[in-house]
């Protein structure tokens, strides 16, 4: 099965691409003989990714003190592999519009993902001890797998839908995936970070959000992932109540060292961010 996997993602690298800025800075960030001005001329480029980067970096999501308005400014400020992050979080959306897909809005699924990387970004610094723009770029991500599915096992996509619907007991996306296919949406994300050569972060945070006992090097910052994956679910249906939403694994609490009672004002704040992170990382005017 884990051959499937591998094969499903290879399957759709020549469809999803990375951008170049991305690639580039990605390398120049796990070179250790590289240096800030090195990935300020790798992001300098790319004058599209220049402005989108900027903008974020003045954003209120940032919180910065000065204005930045040079690229190295931005580098040094907010950090090489923050900026990594940057480059990830805002062209994740681009790369996947050439993966078609009849199953799924594109709109609602990217909401979705923002939803929960703001929600991802909150909580990373409630539980502190973690990587906060690493999280929010996991959480951004979180679902990949799903479009990849959709795209590559349309089929068995539309079965795990009915199965979904079809379910008195509200059965869980992931688990209707594992009945029909034997494998599950993460599990894929997971494999096409593995590909990309993104992080380790990222890629056990996609792979492991809905099993977050099964995460090992980065357990804190998957079940952060985990927990923003339920929080966003929330705030889209507009609803501070957990029956409305699957469960959260009671380890996550533990292993976040974070609290329940939490839950009511990470919806709000992200209820309060979503509109300005739209229009930063989905490009919306």
């Amino acid at each position: 099965m884990e051959t499937d996997i591998v094969e499903l993602v290879k399957d759709v690298g020549g469809l999803v691409t990375l951008p170049d800025v991305f690639i580039r800075i990605n390398r120049l960030v796990e070179d250790p003989n590289s240096t800030v001005g090195d990935i300020a001329k790798a992001v300098s480029q790319d004058p599209s990714f220049t402005v989108r980067l900027l903008r974020v970096a003045n954003s209120p999501l940032y919180g910065l003190s000065s204005t930045v308005d040079t690229v190295s400014k931005a580098v040094s400020i907010i950090g090489t592999s923050q900026i990594r992050n940057l480059a990830l979080s805002t062209s994740v959306a681009s790369a996947f519009e050439g993966l078609p897909n009849d199953l799924v809005s594109m709109e609602n699924f990217w909401r979705h993902s923002l939803y929960c990387a703001l929600a991802a970004r909150i909580l990373a610094k409630l539980a502190r001890k973690c990587d906060v723009e690493a999280v929010f770029t996991a959480g951004l991500l979180h679902d990949i797998g799903e479009l990849v599915i959709f795209n590559r096992l349309s089929a068995q996509a539309q079965e795990v839908l009915l199965l979904v619907l079809d379910n008195v007991d509200e059965l869980p996306v992931y688990e209707a995936e594992w009945q029909i296919m034997g494998f599950d949406h993460a599990q894929v994300g997971g494999e096409l970070a593995r590909q990309w050569h993104l992080p380790p972060l990222l890629e056990e945070c996609i792979a492991y959000h809905h099993d977050v006992p099964s995460a090992r090097r980065y357990p804190r910052e998957t079940a952060v992932v985990h927990i923003a994956n339920i929080l966003a679910l929330m705030a889209e249906v507009d609803s501070l109540d957990p029956a409305d939403v699957p469960p959260i694994d009671p380890l996550a609490w533990e292993v976040t060292d974070l609290d329940e009672e939490l839950i009511e004002s990470v919806v709000r704040e992200v209820h309060a961010e979503i509109v300005e992170a739209e229009n930063l990382f989905l490009g919306k005017a």
